[in-house]
């Protein structure tokens, strides 16, 4: 560190009227300090929401926030290792040792706070538990985001949570459902929660018949739903309700965009996917329905909503608090089609969707037909769901993460005057009635290494030690 400050240059004196301040002032940060996170969680080319939110984050905070350094750690499968590129480190999912390892290495690049990206399916042990003796690794302030957040959890998997909520210096939530949970069920400080609705694009509304001429689509009406196939996404309904729409619309497409889950092509193969088709075929519509069968980057999702008017989300669910999509579609200006899960609740309040029954083909053949009957009202909602988008897009989020984590920062420490006495407080708080800690994690103090002893006191132990066994080998004192 170069010191460049006459104070310290002892072979010449300062020069008339120049201002001589402490060399302690030279430790205080500048205004602007650039930050310094750590980001854990799954991360691209993994092909998974949480994967792709972790590398929205990391892109958002360069674009908006760039003197906020982030280091990703991703989480990944030893058994199928992926290509990652320009991140600090990977770390097994299901091995203890390299949990230890990133931690330490964590610790050692001094980052400011740590950021956990949580969900049970994808830290290793049961239920995910390792992911508790990891955070009690970390030294810096804890930011978490628990993706999940169960009203009626499993007895491992409320621990678990308890555990990362207990741990946490702050709380991103990004409904407003979890953040109550949390408060109400798993005792997280309210000052300490923070809702963040998930970011989205902006991008200009009405231009959904340029991107339809250019996807061969245009003179369509374009239904749209996106995400990894798997049961729990309600498909069927639609699909069950397309012959009541298209009765009345004949030139109606359903585009069902996305690959089947990894998880499920891995127990089951396609047989999902096929299912689907097949009722397709029994109900007559296999004609008005497109499959897009292969995961699609960002950039391509955006320009696949943008060429849809209505946007269907019928999820069984009604416990999902985010999706991602249904903001991308919203920030668009799409209509947006939902059973009533927990993010569409929230986001779609004050007429910015239409919200039906759950596992319903009439209410999604009703709410669709209207709408398509109604073309003033069609895009009256499309308006409605642009303005409520501008509430969410990328920069907003962006500002809303940088001021998460500028208060998760520990606040400078106070430089006390040369002359100061030294108080006992943090001798205090690494001992207890027998002595000082030898180890901390952090700042908390860990018994399993037991207590700090001086030299003399290790000659002392061995002495007593020795009298202690002299003394039991000869059966007691002599005479």
């Amino acid at each position: 560190m170069n010191f460049d400050h006459p104070v310290l240059d002892r072979r010449s004196a300062p020069a008339s009227g120049a201002q001589i301040r402490s060399i302690f002032s030279q430790l205080k940060p500048a205004a602007g300090e650039t930050r310094h996170i750590a980001l854990i969680g799954t991360y691209a080319p993994r092909k998974c929401g949480i994967a792709t939110f972790g590398t929205d984050v990391f892109e958002k905070l360069a674009e908006f926030h760039p003197n906020i350094r982030v280091d990703i750690y991703a989480l990944d499968d030893p058994k199928a290792p992926l290509d990652y590129q320009g991140i600090a480190g990977t770390i097994a999912y299901d091995d203890p040792a390299a949990y230890a390892r990133a931690a330490r290495q964590i610790n050692e690049s001094g980052v400011d706070a740590v950021w956990l990206q949580h969900e049970y399916g994808i830290f290793g042990g049961p239920e995910g538990e390792m992911v508790c003796d990891f955070v009690d690794r970390l030294a810096a302030p804890l930011i978490l985001t628990p993706h999940t957040v169960l009203t009626d959890p499993s007895e491992v998997r409320y621990g678990i949570l308890d555990h990362l909520v207990r741990r946490s210096s702050r709380i991103m939530t990004m409904s407003r459902f979890s953040r109550d949970l949390l408060a109400e069920k798993y005792h997280a400080p309210h000052e300490i929660l923070q809702l963040i609705p998930h970011g989205a694009p902006d991008r200009p509304f009405g231009r959904s018949e340029a991107f339809k001429e250019r996807m061969g689509l245009a003179g369509k009406n374009v239904l749209m739903t996106f995400g990894l196939l798997g049961p729990g996404k309600g498909l069927e309904r639609v699909i069950e309700a397309l012959p009541a729409i298209v009765a009345k619309h004949s030139d109606t497409v359903y585009r069902i965009v996305g690959a089947t889950h990894p998880t499920l092509v891995a127990r089951d193969g396609e047989a999902y996917r096929e299912e689907l088709q097949d009722c397709a075929e029994r109900l007559g519509v296999a004609d008005h329905i497109e499959w897009v069968n292969r995961f699609v980057e960002t950039d391509e999702l955006l320009d696949q909503l943008e060429a849809c008017d209505i946007y269907v989300t019928p999820y069984f669910n009604l416990q999902q608090s985010t999706s991602g999509t249904l903001s991308y579609a919203v920030a668009l200006g799409k209509a947006v089609v939902s059973t009533p899960y927990l993010h569409a609740k929230e986001l779609l309040a004050g007429d910015a969707g239409v919200l039906i029954d759950p596992d319903s083909a009439p209410a999604i053949a009703g709410a669709v037909t209207a709408l398509l009957d109604d073309r003033s009202e069609l895009l009256a909602l499309q308006r409605r769901a642009y303005a409520m988008g501008r509430q969410t897009i990328w920069p907003r989020f962006a500002d809303g993460a940088a001021a998460l984590i500028e208060t998760a920062v520990a606040p400078a420490g106070h430089i006390a005057p040369i002359t100061a006495t030294p108080g006992l407080a943090d001798v205090f708080a690494m001992s207890d009635h027998t002595g000082m800690f030898q180890h901390a994690i952090g700042v908390v103090a860990d018994r399993r290494h037991g207590y700090c002893l001086h030299g003399a006191e290790k000659r002392q132990a061995r002495l007593l030690t020795a009298s202690a066994s002299s003394f039991a080998a000869t059966g007691g004192l002599e005479g």
